[in-house]
C-alpha cells in the first residue's frame, strides 16, 4: 500500500521568487494551488474569485479539457496597495493534476513563493495524494526551488464525502504542515486555508526581504491588504 507522505521541517532558512520592482513601486507573489487531478484546486480558486471584491481582482483564466478538468492552469490575480505606496500583486495559479502532464505542471511551478497542496480526504485516493506529493517535490527541485523551505499548506478537500480520513488521522500525520479540512465546493476551508499560507508566505518574505523595515509592509499590513478585499 502506498502511504500519504508524512513531511519534514520547513521554514529553517526562507526561499522566495518574489518579484520586487522597485521602479514601479511594484511586489509581485506567485502562489500555486497543487494536488492530484479533480481534488478541488480549480474550485478553490473560484470560490476565491466569488469572494472577493471586483475591484481587487484580475480576470480568471480557465482552461478546461471536454471532461472538464483543468488542461493548463488557472491565473487569479489579486492587487492591494500599502500605506508605504507600494502595489501588491498575489498571482494565484493551478496545476493539472493528471499524469500525462507532468511537463506542463513543472513549467507552472517554477518562480512560486509559496503552494497549498490540495488532497482528496477519500481513503481511496491515499495513492493519487502520494504521487502528487512526491510529483510536486520533484519539479520544485528541477526548478532550483527547495522542497523543505518553501511556505506551504496541505488542505483535505472533499470532507462531505463517504469515507475521508479521519481529521485525528490527518492532523497526527502532517503535524509540521498545517492542514485544513474543506468541503471547497461550498466556500467551507478555502479562506482559511489561504489565510494561512499567505501569512507563512510573509514570514518567508520577512526573513529574506526585511519587508517591514524596508518596504513599510507588516505582516498585518500584508495580511488585511489582501483578506480585507473579501467579502
Amino acid at each position: 500500500m502506498v502511504q500519504e507522505p508524512k513531511p519534514g521541517c520547513r521554514l529553517k532558512e526562507c526561499f522566495a521568487m518574489v518579484q520586487i520592482n522597485m521602479g514601479a513601486r511594484e511586489i509581485t507573489v506567485k502562489v500555486v494551488y497543487y494536488g492530484p487531478a479533480l481534488s478541488g484546486k480549480t474550485t478553490n480558486l473560484q470560490q476565491l474569485h466569488k469572494m472577493i471584491h471586483a475591484d481587487a481582482r484580475g480576470t480568471m483564466v480557465t482552461l478546461d479539457t471536454t471532461d472538464d478538468r483543468t488542461l493548463y492552469f488557472d491565473f487569479l490575480p489579486i492587487e492591494f496597495g500599502t500605506n508605504s505606496g507600494f502595489s501588491i500583486k498575489i498571482k494565484l495559479f493551478t496545476v493539472p493534476g493528471q499524469v500525462m502532464h507532468k511537463s506542463t505542471r513543472k513549467v507552472v511551478l517554477a518562480g512560486a513563493d509559496a503552494i497549498a497542496f490540495i488532497c482528496d480526504s477519500q481513503n481511496s485516493s491515499s495513492s493519487a495524494n502520494a504521487y502528487s506529493w512526491r510529483d510536486m517535490e520533484a519539479n520544485l527541485k528541477s526548478n532550483g526551488i527547495d522542497f523543505k523551505q518553501i511556505p506551504m499548506v496541505v488542505q483535505f478537500n472533499k470532507r462531505d464525502l463517504p469515507d475521508v480520513k479521519s481529521l485525528a488521522e490527518i492532523r497526527e500525520s502532517w503535524k509540521d504542515i498545517p492542514a485544513f479540512p474543506a468541503i471547497a465546493n461550498r466556500g467551507e476551508g478555502v479562506i482559511e486555508t489561504f489565510r494561512e499560507l499567505l501569512r507563512r508566505l510573509y514570514t518567508c518574505l520577512d526573513a529574506r526581504h526585511h519587508f517591514d523595515q524596508k518596504f513599510g509592509v507588516s505582516q498585518e499590513d500584508f495580511l488585511k491588504g489582501v483578506l480585507s478585499n473579501f467579502a
